[in-house]
Formats: C-alpha cells, structure tokens, sequence
C-alpha cells in the first residue's frame, strides 16, 4: 500500500469504531482492489501504523466520579484508623452456572481440543464475605440470594470472628442489603458488624468482584462436571479452602488497589 492508502485506511478506521479485522480487509479490498492473503500480514500492517486491537471496558453510564473519589478515602481513613480488635471484609453474591466455560491453551498443534458440554441449567447461589488481610473467607450457599441470606452470611461472619469487637462489612446496593430485616438483625444488643456501602455503579470498588474471576479461572474454565453437586463442591471447596491456604499466591489478583473510573477518559462507541 502507498503512504496516501495507509494514511487513508488509518483515518478510516479511527472514524467510527469498532473496526475487526475481517472488515479491514474487506475495505482494503473494495478501496483498493489489494486482497492481504495473511491475517497476521494484515495485523503486522496494522500495527505499523499505530493501531492496536482493544478489548473495550465496559462502564456504567452512571459512574460518578466524585462518589468514587470520596468512597476510597473514606476506606483509606478507615484502615488507617482501624484498632487490633477490628476487621474489615467485602462480601457480594455469585452464582455460577452449570456450564463448561472454553478458554485458550496451550497444546501442541496437531491436537484438536474440546470440552464435554453440560446443560447450563443449573446454578449455585453464593452468598459470600472475604476478609483481604489473611484471605479468609465465609460462603453461604443459599436456594436465594435475599435478606435471610445476608443475616446469615452476617451471622457467620461473627461466628468467625469471636474476639472482635466490630467487624467492617463493605457490600454493594442491592435491595436485600438494605432490607428492614437486616435492619433488625443489625440492631439487635451484642451486634458487632457494621455495614459499608459502595457506590451504585462501582463493582470496581468491591474487591470480591474480582475473587470471582479468580475462582471462574480455577473452577470453571476448560473443566466439565458431571453433575451440580459435583460442580457445587468443587466451587465451595475453592472459595471456602483453597483461597485461604493459597492467599500469598492470589492476593494481588484479589486487591483493593482501587482506582477512579472516569467515563470522559474513553471514547464511548455507540
């Protein structure tokens, strides 16, 4: 391609987003009558001319910046705050599907993988809290998530905990949260969680959202299991065991290095 063609298909694709690949070539083909036989020819080309393919963020349209900006030095000034007899937890709820999840590897190149599918029917609830300093963890497997599930997960989490005098539950809106039950149980003499809310919007801010990626990468991916129950254990077995003995290993995969997502720092595709 000449230098005016390059400069053209740059402008091009920078124009309206997304472009794949595919119809790179395509275009390059109806503008310019040149056919790039080879994928990796046409990335390599690309690449040249200072083009990257992205993977987009997904952002909420209703991030709001400021909230964010309060909310990290609230928990800041919290940690920093905190006394010997205290701790602080993320807690929010999962609920991974019956379902074998494909994902890359490496294997050699004559062989052809696959993965035994399951119906994908069939779901676990998980109500769960873990603790960032020691990696510890409670999982409250529940028929429903709800307010009767929160109590519980709050129960357990003082059970755990029996020699501290309060306990820093940080969890996100959802309504059963809020609910007058909790409400109740939290008012109760003797008591000792307080709870933390998190901005609407923000999963980012609750670091248990990322022990759910963590434990789809150990559990879920390239794995097939024959029955729920079966993949019901294995799930609660990594949660409930294997992060807790495995925590200096996960622990920078599971942080509250938080950061402020900025909606007016991307360029939105529509």
């Amino acid at each position: 391609m000449s230098g005016e063609q390059q400069e053209t298909l740059k402008a091009w694709v920078a124009a309206a987003l997304p472009r794949t690949t595919r119809q790179v070539g395509a275009w390059i083909e109806k503008e310019f009558g040149l056919v790039y036989e080879s994928r990796s020819g046409l990335i390599a080309l690309l690449h040249r001319l200072g083009l990257e393919y992205h993977k987009p963020s997904v952002i909420p349209r209703k991030l709001d910046k400021e909230k964010q900006r309060a909310f990290i030095e609230s928990y800041d000034n919290l940690l920093n705050s905190l006394a010997d007899n205290e701790a602080v937890l993320f807690a929010d709820a999962v609920h991974p599907t019956h379902a074998a999840r494909p994902a890359g590897c490496w294997a050699p190149s004559q062989e052809k993988l696959a993965i035994e599918q399951t119906s994908g029917r069939q779901r676990i609830n998980i109500h769960g809290a873990i603790d960032l300093e020691t990696g510890q963890t409670r999982m409250i497997e529940a028929l429903t998530i709800d307010a009767a599930s929160t109590i519980r997960l709050l129960e357990s989490i003082e059970a755990f905990y029996p020699m501290l005098a309060l306990i820093h539950v940080f969890l996100d809106n959802a309504r059963y949260h809020h609910a007058k039950l909790v409400q109740e149980w939290l008012a109760l003499p003797g008591r000792r969680i307080k709870l933390h809310f998190i901005p609407t919007y923000c999963p980012h801010l609750n670091p248990i959202e990322r022990l759910w990626g963590v434990m789809h990468r150990n559990v879920t991916h390239n794995k097939c299991y024959a029955t729920c129950a079966q993949f019901a254990d294995a799930t609660l077995g990594f949660l409930r065991e294997m992060v807790p003995r495995n925590w200096a290993d996960l622990c920078d995969s599971v942080t509250d290095n938080f950061r402020i997502i900025n909606p007016k720092d991307f360029r939105v595709m529509t």
